[in-house]
Formats: structure tokens, sequence, C-alpha cells
């Protein structure tokens, strides 16, 4: 049986879990409440939590760690972040205890990761050196851990989120009659669907694109709410439609809109995107802009644009004909058909775990 730590389980992360716990005995272990979920503008899931005490402090976290070596459990999948201090504890207690150690994380710093790509923290090899395992949410990040630690026991899950079938298998309504009826006269229409409570998605640079178009030929669909979000009622060309969870809402925006863009911070929302055969737009990683490790997914001319500057963004949304958006669009969907199904998370994870738990396979490696 294996035991899972996570701080919540939002909604787009129930279907993994219920998937695992179908093919796995599993208790999942939350140590934050499920009522705090809303903070973070998430969507609360229904899947069964254990609740585990804890105390949060900035970025450390120390929570119970006795229910957790419980003898029932064979694997502990536990959080690759060297704030636990209550992880360190059941790290350095190892070769005391009978459980196997997962360690599951992004592996690198959203916000170092330009740093890190190079040279990762030396904290978070220290603490992969004492599993027995990590789980990387994409193969880019366990190729650059492979690089640094080559005998380490890796695995990517290919991180996805929950309904990605569903919107594969979605009939798609005709575009022009959407666009009718929402009122929508412009040619080329580009969709934005994420969060806006994290500095790191720029979204000063979604307002200068949509300063900069035309307001004739563009237009702009807004799903999102959060604390940082700036006021588009001035914008003609923009629809804000603010937090939206209504899926059947978001089938017709999404499939009346021809690009999705997001100018930084990119992470699972471009998953969704792609599911819709959408082109990924966005800006090239940097120190100035951050990108999550989905980033990973999006192939320059391929099934999306990664721009130098808002320069070239201008100019290649005037230029790029229908047929290469509706080609990159079609790519992203079968990117996503062939590699972010949450059926190959979970067998990814499933196989994982099976690996892990064979005493034969597990190799440690010095921190050095």
């Amino acid at each position: 049986m294996i035991a899972i730590l996570q701080p919540y389980i939002p909604h787009y992360r129930e279907e993994f879990f219920d998937m695992l716990q179908e093919q796995l005995p599993m208790d999942l272990y939350c140590y934050e409440k499920q009522a705090e979920i809303g903070k973070d503008h998430f969507k609360v899931g229904n899947t069964k939590v254990i609740s585990l005490p804890a105390i949060v402090k900035g970025p450390f976290v120390f929570y119970n760690p006795f229910p957790l070596l419980n003898r029932k459990y064979n694997v502990l999948v536990l959080m690759l972040n060297f704030g636990h201090l209550s992880t360190w504890l059941i790290l350095l207690l190892r070769p005391f205890i009978k459980q196997k150690i997962v360690l599951w994380g992004h592996g690198i710093s959203v916000k170092r990761y330009v740093k890190e790509e190079k040279k990762p923290d030396f904290l978070l090899r220290w603490m992969i050196a004492l599993s027995d395992g990590v789980w990387f949410y994409t193969k880019k990040e366990l190729d650059v851990w492979k690089t640094f630690m080559p005998k380490m026991n890796g695995h990517a899950l290919n991180n996805t989120i929950s309904g990605v079938e569903a919107i594969l298998d979605l009939n798609i309504p005709d575009k022009q009659a959407l666009r009718e009826r929402y009122g929508i006269t412009q040619q080329r229409v580009l969709i934005y669907c994420a969060r806006f409570n994290e500095p790191g998605r720029r979204v000063d640079l979604l307002v200068e694109l949509i300063e900069t178009l035309s307001p004739e030929a563009f237009a702009f669909v807004i799903i999102g709410d959060g604390r940082l979000k700036p006021d588009f009622s001035a914008y003609p060309h923009v629809r804000d439609f603010g937090a939206l969870y209504d899926r059947k809402v978001k089938d017709e925006l999404f499939s009346m809109a021809d690009i999705y863009f997001q100018p930084g911070w990119v992470g699972l929302s471009i998953v969704e995107a792609m599911s819709y055969g959408k082109p990924i737009f966005t800006f090239k990683r940097s120190a100035s802009i951050l990108q999550c490790v989905e980033y990973s997914y999006i192939k320059h001319g391929h099934n999306g644009m990664v721009f130098d500057s808002m320069r070239d963004c201008v100019d290649t949304l005037s230029l790029t004909t229908e047929k290469e958006i509706g080609r990159m669009g079609e790519n992203a969907r079968a990117y996503v058909k062939q590699e972010l199904t949450m059926d190959t998370m979970a067998d990814n994870a499933v196989t994982a775990i099976r690996h892990i738990s064979s005493p034969k396979q597990v190799v440690h490696e010095d921190a050095k």
C-alpha cells in the first residue's frame, strides 16, 4: 500500500488520484484544509483525503510524520520540496524504516529555472540522493537531472489535467456560428485562460498586445480571475468571462478561438488549450519571462510559437495564415492524444511505483 502527500487536491488533479486508486491500494494525505483551496482560485476536487496536521510558516512546512510511518505503507510519495522539514526527517530516518521513499515535484524551481537548469539546487540534490526514486512532471526535467545524476531512479509522469479525454472526444461546434452568437466579428480570436494571481504570468504583456493589435482584426477571450487581474472593460475587442468552470461554455469559447496566448508562466493551462487543438503562443523563457515545466511541451513552429520580443509576436500574428494556425493546432491536439492523457500519466506513475518497489532496481548517488 502507498501513501501520497499533497497540500490539497484541486479539481484538475482528482482524476489522476482516482485512477491510481483503481490500480493500487492508496491513502491520500493533505496537510492543508480543502476549504483553503479557494485562496489560490482553484476549484475543490471531490477525491477522498485524510487530513494531516501541519504547521506552515512561509516556505516551511512541518507536518505530522507519524501516520505516514505506519507499517501498512510500503511506499511513501512525498513532495520534492526542501522547505518540508518533516520530509527531511523521514529521509534521514530511511535506514531505520521499511518504506521506500519517492519524491514528486517540478524538479526545478520555476523562478530559478534559468540558473538551476545548468546547476540544480544542492538541497534538492541532497534530497534526491536520500530517496529511493523521483517522479518528475515532464521528460525535460528528468533529462536535465539525468545529466547530473545519471544513475538516479527517476520517472517522468507527463503532467496533465483531468478531463483531457473528454475534450479530445468533443465534436467541435461550428466556429463561425459561435462567433456570431457571442457577437465577435474579428477575423482572428486569441484566448487566455489562467488565474491572475502570479506576477510571472506577465499580464502587462497581455495588455500590451491587446493595445497594440487592431481591434477590428483581433478579438481576445479572457477566462480567469485573481488579485492581479486588470480591468478589461475599456477594450471593446475583449470578452471577459471571469472565473469559469462551466465545461459547456468553455467548450464553446475555446472552439471559436484560433490561438491560445499566455505571455509567461505557462503551465497546465496549455494542456487544456492543446486538447482543443489550439496552438500555444508565448514568449521565450528568460530571467524576466518565467515559464513552468510544461513549457517544454511547446515545439516552436510545430504546435505553437515562442517569441523573442513583442515585435516578433505582433508580426507573426499579423502574417501567419489560417492554414498554418490550423496545422499547428492539429499538431498540438495530436501531442496531447499521444503523450498527455490522464491514462498515460496514471500508467507512468503505476509503472514507477512498481519499479521503485523492486529492491534490485534502486540505485543511490551522492549529492556531490
